[in-house]
């Protein structure tokens, strides 16, 4: 439910900018943000990347020991893809539920359930040793992290036609690092037994040796919990809707925008799904035997170098994507950034090529570099239901070729290649003009969830 504030001095059209007046420019100086409750919001914005990625360094050695491959890690990849695909996939069945709920009964009651149950649901997956177990804690933190949605609707409250871009410009940067601390903590405090013997000496670190990274996972959900008590308020304003009457003009404008809405989401759809995909791939890649068609690198080397990708993502987001789109534009940049990762599936077998003829040297990480940086430019092009058919697809893709040594076990990466060319149409797709605003004047939840899109196309 969109709640609009009833006004009778006051237009509504759902058309109009929210951003700018009647010559383009803003009528006003930004509206200073709400510092504190702005801070805290993206600490629960923080919570969510670090519990889905901190598993990514060792999920695939974890389905390796739980013995339901039959000793074949060629088959990794389906079991550990259904792991990574089952959080965003309940997310996204409950995702709009939860936002319902948050209009009848307050955002802040739903963010506390949403962070509770992925505390608890984390903590159940460290705890897991049957992928059954595995399978249930990977839904229930999903299933109950309606957060995103509910989120960006009190960051939609907080704000207004003056500071929203401002505000919502600080959740890629609350992801990026959480896409950095997961990786690090799942990475470097597995095994902690092996790593830190003085401390973690007792035998229940050697028979649960991924509890660690989990409880710290939820460790932090806990603490951003119990922040939110005492110190969130509530945003839902408690004011009427009023209809708002239609004409005939209107209907035929509004069947024009969907079209143009269309592209967007097609756009953003699209570029979910192979960023995914990709994101998937590269722990499977790395983990996985050389002669397997991997690089055979530890959990621990695995998650240092994804969480060098959220470091060098950042300071790249942050000092150079402004300048990039004022000199290119957003479109130019859009398709520049979509066709990169062309080369970043291209790079995957040409890597393991060079490492079976060299072995593991500085040309391969030179490859891997090249690769992280086409990666980072990708992410200018910038979440979705596809999020939760990816990692299954990729993953299973990856399994596939190698059991029946599909163009040498190589297939999965030609499959994403011509998938990313096809798929380049729709993003080479003009939309409208009427895209140039970024934001349409869809309040509150609205304005929230096509805050990103506006960014990808003009």
């Amino acid at each position: 439910m969109l709640v609009v504030p009833a006004s009778s001095n006051s237009e509504h059209d759902e058309r109009s900018p929210l951003l700018s007046n009647a010559d383009g420019r803003e009528s006003k100086k930004p509206t200073p943000l709400p510092k504190g409750q702005i801070m805290i919001l993206m600490l629960v914005a923080l919570v969510e990347p670090i519990a889905s990625q901190c598993i990514y360094p060792f999920i695939n050695e974890l389905v390796s020991g739980l013995d339901i491959t039959g000793g074949d890690e060629r088959a990794v990849g389906y079991y550990a893809g259904l792991i990574e695909s089952l959080f965003f996939a309940t997310q996204a069945l409950t995702v709009f539920q939860w936002s319902r709920i948050s209009d009848q009964i307050g955002r802040k009651p739903v963010l506390l359930v949403g962070i509770f149950g992925l505390s608890l649901s984390i903590l159940c997956f460290g705890l897991s040793r049957t992928f059954t177990g595995l399978v249930i804690s990977r839904c229930i933190t999903g299933a109950l992290n309606g957060n995103i949605g509910v989120m960006k609707s009190m960051l939609g409250e907080l704000t207004d036609s003056s500071n929203m871009a401002q505000g919502f410009a600080l959740m890629p940067i609350m992801w990026s690092l959480g896409c950095t601390l997961g990786p690090l903590i799942g990475g470097t405090l597995l095994r902690p037994q092996d790593h830190f013997p003085d401390l973690f000496a007792a035998p229940f670190w050697a028979e649960y040796p991924y509890f660690l990274p989990c409880s710290v996972a939820s460790a932090f959900a806990v603490v951003v919990f119990i922040i939110i008590v005492f110190f969130l308020k509530e945003t839902l304003p408690n004011i009427s809707c009023e209809k708002i009457p239609e004409s005939n003009d209107s209907e035929a404008a509004a069947g024009r925008d969907s079209h143009r809405a269309f592209l967007y989401i097609a756009n953003y759809g699209i570029l979910a799904m192979v960023e995914i995909c990709m994101f998937v791939l590269l722990p499977l890649f790395l983990s996985t035997p050389i002669e397997l068609g991997g690089l055979g690198q530890t959990p621990a080397m695995i998650g240092l170098w994804m969480s060098g990708y959220g470091i060098v993502n950042s300071l790249f987001q942050a000092f150079f994507f402004a300048p990039l789109v004022s000199h290119f534009g957003k479109r130019t940049l859009f398709r520049v950034s979509y066709a990169c990762f062309v080369p970043i599936f291209a790079i995957f077998p040409v890597v393991n090529c060079v490492a079976r003829r060299w072995g593991v040297w500085w040309g391969v990480w030179g490859l891997m570099g090249c690769q992280l940086g086409l990666a980072v430019i990708t992410d200018m092009a910038f979440t979705s239901i596809v999020r939760a058919i990816g990692p299954a697809s990729a993953t299973s893709m990856f399994a596939y070729s190698l059991q029946h040594e599909l163009l040498g076990g190589y297939a999965v990466y030609v499959v994403m290649i011509v998938f990313t060319l096809v798929t380049m149409k729709v993003a080479s797709k003009k939309g409208s003009r009427a895209g140039r605003g970024g934001m349409q004047k869809y309040k509150l939840q609205g304005a929230a969830k096509w805050a990103d899109l506006g960014t990808s196309t003009t």
